[in-house]
């Protein structure tokens, strides 16, 4: 008798090759799912800084994303955090990484703030 006449073999096999399909991809290949502003550059965060609707927009959508990590993270919640220090951190990140991107700052806020200090993996 074969190796693949084995039923045996045959079983395990299946059952492999069946779990391998099934099984949903790992965090690290299913990419993060951004749902902002058509142009989130930190040029576009800079541009708003007189145009106080659209930075009230924006820093709406930074304290959502906030509120997101929080449900997320029940036991890694970013503490009390006004607009004003949001608008700060995100302005020093844009400064810095004039090239960057301001979901990242927001990142990276609730990062500092929630006590985690090791950055979200994408």
């Amino acid at each position: 008798m074969t190796i693949w006449k084995s039923a045996k073999f045959s079983a395990v096999t299946l059952a492999a090759i069946g779990l391998a399909i099934l099984s949903p991809p790992s965090s690290a290949q299913v990419p993060l799912k951004i749902l902002g502003f058509d142009d989130m550059s930190c040029q576009a965060w800079t541009a708003s800084k007189d145009d106080t609707d659209q930075r009230a927009i924006y820093l709406s959508w930074m304290r959502g994303l906030l509120t997101g990590h929080n449900y997320a993270r029940p036991s890694q919640q970013v503490s009390t955090i006004s607009s004003g220090t949001i608008d700060q951190y995100v302005s020093r990140y844009c400064r810095e990484h004039p090239q960057g991107r301001f979901d990242d700052a927001a990142f990276r806020l609730s990062d500092q703030f929630s006590g985690r200090n090791s950055a979200i993996t994408k």
